[in-house]
């Protein structure tokens, strides 16, 4: 009860972030960062390239998905609100954009980005969140140097399973957009 009784301030909190600063409300407390660096944003830009071009078909009718970079997604309004790099909806479920900055629908597929700040909370927060609200497949991708991967999760009965594991130097083939196959290198470039 009392989360819920805090949440209008935690969202007029969040709301007077400037700019410069990410936030977002999990699990009834307000989580900020610093906007990403480049080599975070580069990724996420190469990743919405790479998918974009093949799966986010804008026309009218199109069975395709709507693929967004940092959307704020409202889980709950105003309540569970998440700031993914990247997010997808299948066009039937999301045929056009929302006419606000806010996603009221559920998102088919996330993916983050991991930096040394934001891991720990995207892995051990947000992941649960998502597979709580019905996200059906989650990406992380990490551009550290010394790690530069993707795991690409499907959820299962309720639980994200691990599909696969992309380390340097391999073609990404990943769910659930494994029409595509891409270097993962390419996304580090």
């Amino acid at each position: 009860m009392h989360a819920a009784a805090c949440q209008p301030a935690l969202y007029e909190q969040l709301e007077a972030l400037p700019e410069t600063v990410v936030g977002e409300i999990l699990e009834g407390r307000l989580y900020t960062q610093p906007r990403p660096a480049p080599r975070h944003l580069r990724a996420a830009d190469r990743l919405n390239r790479l998918i974009g071009r093949v799966f986010d078909d804008d026309r009218p009718g199109a069975d395709g998905w709507l693929i967004v970079s940092e959307p704020e997604i409202h889980l709950v309004s105003k309540v569970e609100v998440e700031v993914p790099e990247l997010a997808g909806w299948r066009r039937a479920r999301l045929p056009a954009l929302p006419e606000t900055a806010v996603f009221e629908t559920v998102p088919d597929w996330v993916c983050e980005i991991l930096s040394p700040s934001t891991a720990r909370t995207d892995r051990d927060i947000k992941m649960p969140i998502y597979a709580r609200y019905g996200v059906g497949y989650a990406w992380l991708v990490d551009p550290d140097p010394d790690v530069r991967c993707l795991e690409a999760y499907a959820l299962l009965d309720g639980a994200w399973a691990l599909v696969d594991r992309y380390a340097l130097g391999d073609r990404v083939r990943a769910v659930p957009f494994d029409a595509l196959a891409f270097d993962l290198d390419r996304l580090w470039a």
